[in-house]
């Protein structure tokens, strides 16, 4: 399912916010079958993202890979 996920940043780098958010975007999309939902769906697909980039900052923050 997930193969056609793309590397949003290079290892070496530091993650930064934006790199969270299209990461959490492209997950978001992918798990959830659109690439822009319906306007009816917009409110919930952005929340989708909001808690997604949540955890994942979480961790980028623990792995201690962020810009500081």
């Amino acid at each position: 399912m997930c193969r056609s996920i793309k590397n949003l940043r290079r290892v070496e780098e530091p993650v930064t916010t934006d790199d969270v958010r299209a990461a959490a975007r492209q997950y978001v999309r992918k798990i959830s079958g659109y690439q822009h939902p319906p306007k009816y769906r917009t409110e919930l697909f952005e929340r989708a993202v909001d808690e997604v980039a949540s955890a994942s900052q979480r961790l980028v923050d623990a792995m201690e890979l962020s810009v500081k």
